[in-house]
């Protein structure tokens, strides 16, 4: 494997470890390559249901469908409905088969918590909302939970979808969109979260959930959408990350971490970019080689950006090697490699 030779030494038996399940079963899909119906990556991936992270987050979970109170599910950060459905997919969970004991470790709790979040976070101009109202829908958001309910089985034929995925692209574009003070503020992803300047982050969740459709499931407009974003990513260097500001450049974007929630870094920027076919584009050499200057002398990345003591269960421990951020940063390297 070529792109294992820019290590300083290899990581891939300490990922495949069965401490962190989730690790470990992207580690056989992602980096080792083993298709669906290998039996190690199954029992890797219904291993993933028993994990700490995932067993602290369904119990927490009401039987309705929700986390802590009814709604829209955006408050508070991080323990409420919207970030267990991202955080569900980001660490594997599997929810498409409807059975709780399914041999795939499928669960039926985490399809109904998707269910429960569509229906009560979507406005009426498709949009995923903050609130459920069009003026508080935002492109990281939408972007964040579009990806996690493809990730988590939800089809993207699915109606729901399709609207949320066609309000992003029209507002990024500035097509038939409307456009609001207190959130999406105009096109090519100005946003209140930044004050009303272009937002990467929005940018890069916005092209992670247009990834998950393959081009031909792409409609027109998803299409130059996607080009837009792509464009306005490689306007400016992404080791350098001097996007449209004010005051200061969010130092997030340096510091590797997981869960990344609403915020995104370099890393999430150049996986992304890599999935839509610009692995090899040397505008992002500046960005791959910040990364590999992050490595130990191991082979491994720490834990720099955390949400430890916020979410329903800590994840690692910030300063210390990371299974996860080593995770992300080799899925970067194989790609810009291939």
């Amino acid at each position: 494997m070529p792109w294992r030779a820019k290590l300083n030494a290899d990581p891939l038996p300490w990922l495949l470890e069965p401490d962190n399940p989730s690790v470990r079963y992207f580690a056989l899909r992602d980096l080792l390559d083993r298709p669906d119906t290998n039996p190690e990556l199954r029992a890797a991936r219904a291993a993933i249901m028993d994990s700490e992270p995932v067993r602290a987050i369904l119990a927490a979970r009401h039987p309705d469908g929700y986390w802590v109170k009814p709604g829209p599910g955006y408050s508070p950060g991080y323990r409420s409905s919207v970030w267990q459905v991202i955080f569900l997919a980001d660490l594997g969970a599997p929810a498409e088969g409807g059975s709780a004991s399914g041999g795939d470790g499928s669960d039926a709790r985490i399809r109904r918590s998707c269910e429960y979040v569509l229906t009560h976070a979507q406005a009426r101009n498709g949009g995923l909302s903050m609130t459920s109202i069009p003026s508080k829908v935002i492109h990281c958001l939408n972007g964040a939970l579009v990806y996690s309910f493809l990730t988590l089985g939800l089809p993207p034929e699915d109606d729901r979808i399709q609207q949320a995925l066609d309000w992003q692209a029209r507002a990024i574009l500035g097509e038939d969109a409307t456009f609001y003070a207190s959130g999406t503020t105009g096109p090519g992803f100005e946003c209140v979260a930044n004050r009303k300047l272009p937002c990467a982050w929005g940018a890069v969740k916005a092209l992670k959930a247009f990834g998950l459709l393959p081009p031909e499931a792409r409609t027109p407009r998803i299409q130059r959408a996607v080009e837009a974003g792509v464009e306005f990513m490689f306007s400016h260097d992404l080791a350098r990350a001097d996007y449209p500001y004010q005051e200061r450049i969010n130092s997030n974007w340096f510091k590797f971490g997981y869960p990344l929630s609403y915020t995104s870094d370099i890393l999430e920027a150049l996986e992304t970019l890599a999935g839509l076919g610009h692995a090899r584009d040397p505008r992002l050499a500046n960005a791959v080689e910040f990364t590999l200057s992050k490595q130990d002398g191991q082979g491994r990345w720490k834990l720099e950006h955390t949400l430890n003591g916020k979410m329903w269960a800590d994840i690692e421990q910030k300063g210390k090697p990371s299974k996860w951020v080593t995770l992300r940063a080799l899925r970067v390297l194989k790609a810009v490699a291939r």
